[in-house]
C-alpha cells in the first residue's frame, strides 16, 4: 500500500528529499483528468523553488497526437485517451530530461486545440523537474517504459463524483452546452479516469486533500 499524505508541506518535504538515479530529479504527478494535476504540480514547482532548488515543470499534454491524424484513424472522439498520445516520443523526452542538459519539448494550447513543438524548455541549470500526466503510471506497452524514470511519483486521489463535476465546469467554462459537458465528460474524460485508476501503477506517495 501507498503511504497517503494529505499536508503539502509534508509532500514537498518528500519531494525535496527523495533520491535521485540521474543528474535531474524527477518527479511524476498523475492522476485522472481534473484531478489538479496541473495545480499540484506549479504549487511544488513553486514551493521548491522556494527553497533554492532550480525546478521546472514538464506536462505530458505535447505528446497529443494532432486532431488530423486522430480523424484519419477515428479517434478524434476519444482524444485524451492514452492511445492518442505519441507515448515513445514522451518517454524519450523524459529519460533525455533526467540527464541532458538543455532539453526542448512540446507545449499543447488547449485554446487551440493544438500541439507545439519545442516551445518549452528545460534549461541546464534545472536540478528537479516536476512531470504532470494522466498516464505516468500506466502498465501498458509504451507507457510502462516510464515506470524506471522516475525517483517519486504521486497520485491524486479525488473521488468519481468530484472528477465528474469538476469536468462539467471545464466544458462549461469552454462554452459547451450543459448536454454537450455532460456527455464529452462521461463518454470520454470519466473513460479515460477509470483507465487511469484501473491501469496505474502503486505510487510512491498518494495525495488527497
Amino acid at each position: 500500500m501507498a503511504d497517503r499524505i494529505t499536508s503539502f508541506d509534508a509532500l514537498v518535504a518528500a519531494v525535496s528529499d527523495a533520491p535521485r538515479q540521474q543528474k535531474r530529479r524527477l518527479i511524476a504527478v498523475c492522476g485522472a483528468p481534473a484531478s489538479g494535476k496541473s495545480t499540484l504540480a506549479a504549487a511544488l514547482c513553486d514551493a521548491l523553488l522556494g527553497m533554492g532548488v532550480s525546478t521546472c515543470v514538464v506536462p505530458m499534454d505535447g505528446f497529443h497526437l494532432d486532431n488530423a491524424i486522430l480523424q484519419a484513424n477515428g479517434t478524434l472522439d476519444r482524444k485524451g485517451a492514452p492511445h492518442t498520445f505519441d507515448s515513445a516520443g514522451f518517454a524519450s523526452l523524459i529519460s533525455r530530461c533526467a540527464q541532458e542538459d538543455t532539453v526542448y519539448y512540446p507545449t499543447f494550447d488547449r485554446a487551440r486545440d493544438i500541439s507545439i513543438g519545442a516551445s518549452g524548455v528545460v534549461s541546464g541549470d534545472i536540478d528537479t523537474i516536476v512531470v504532470e500526466g494522466n498516464y505516468l503510471l500506466m502498465q501498458t506497452p509504451g507507457w510502462r517504459d516510464l515506470l524506471g524514470l522516475w525517483d517519486m511519483s504521486v497520485y491524486l486521489d479525488v473521488p468519481a463524483e468530484e472528477l465528474k463535476k469538476r469536468l462539467m465546469t471545464r466544458w462549461l467554462d469552454h462554452g459547451l452546452s450543459p448536454a454537450d459537458a455532460a456527455k464529452r465528460a462521461e463518454q470520454n474524460d470519466m473513460q479515460n479516469a477509470r483507465t487511469v485508476i484501473e491501469h496505474s501503477a502503486k505510487a510512491d506517495l498518494v495525495f488527497t486533500q
